[in-house]
């Protein structure tokens, strides 16, 4: 009866998942998962800090839509990676971040650079579980696959001990799961997008604020529309830069102070996206 290790099924994990890049910095204990990742297909891109790689696979995440995936080792590896985790989590970045640990049976013996991360990783994403089973390695990657991209998008972690990365279990033992499917398009109340348009045909400046949720949901061709058609002056974020084109007469991006031009003058911030004078 064939095996398989705990490396490799987390590199398999993640190709199943749609992650076919992982950044890193190897060393103890993780440096079998890079390994394991080149045989399978999956890219790894070696960094010189784990910082830098946790910053890499949030944008990876942002980009791709999928999480992005990155490895570090125990204790002061895991603090460094905290940086990239928190800022996918306020960004609202699928990102996966694999910190590597001692053996199970070694846990509060103090051993090598042994710290509690699932503690210390939970405040900065949506989901932190220690892997405590080879058989369900996959079953761990696609909740943290999950969990990174539905609902708000976010930072996951998990926990790889030393003894599940280098284990083995039976093929036929290895929990099956399904690829984690992208989360469905939300669609407002119709009632709630009819109050939207009277309150803004009611207003006296009205101005669109275009944020980094329109591109992350793909939304440019209906933004276009919709300013098209209203003729509504609009500011971006910037992450939102992008969803509209720069050479667009009504974009305030570049004046600022154009969209506060009413004030107590009464003058339309619309003229003033189109040149004019009060």
């Amino acid at each position: 009866m064939s095996e398989v290790d705990g490396a490799t099924l987390i590199a398999r994990s993640l190709k199943q998942q749609g992650i076919d890049h992982l950044f890193g910095v190897v060393g103890f204990p993780i440096t079998p998962i890079a390994a394991a990742a080149q045989k399978e297909g999956v890219a790894y891109i070696g960094m010189r800090n784990e910082q830098a790689a946790s910053y890499a696979a949030q944008a990876y995440g942002y980009l791709t839509g999928r999480p992005g995936a990155c490895i570090v080792v125990t204790g002061p590896g895991v603090v460094h990676g905290l940086s990239g985790l928190a800022n996918a989590q306020q960004n609202c970045w699928p990102m996966i971040l694999f910190g590597g640990a001692s053996e199970t049976y070694r846990g509060g013996m103090g051993a090598f650079q042994e710290e509690r991360q699932v503690l210390i990783a939970s405040p900065f994403c949506k989901f932190a579980h220690g892997i405590e089973s080879v058989q369900r390695i996959p079953y761990y990657v696609e909740m943290a696959t999950r969990n990174a991209i539905y609902g708000r998008p976010g930072a996951t972690y998990l926990d790889v001990p030393d003894d599940i990365i280098t284990g083995k279990c039976d093929v036929d033992k290895v929990v099956h799961v399904e690829r984690a499917p992208d989360p469905p398009r939300m669609v407002a109340p119709m009632e709630n997008i009819e109050a939207a348009l009277n309150l803004l045909q009611r207003a006296d400046r009205p101005l669109v604020l275009i944020g980094k949720g329109m591109a992350w949901s793909r939304a440019e061709n209906e933004v276009r529309a919709f300013i098209e058609r209203t003729q509504l002056p609009f500011l971006r974020s910037p992450m939102g830069k992008g969803v509209m084109p720069d050479a667009v007469q009504l974009d305030l991006s570049f004046r600022p102070a154009a969209a506060l031009c009413e004030g107590r003058q009464g003058y339309p911030a619309r003229h003033c996206a189109r040149g004019d004078r009060p």
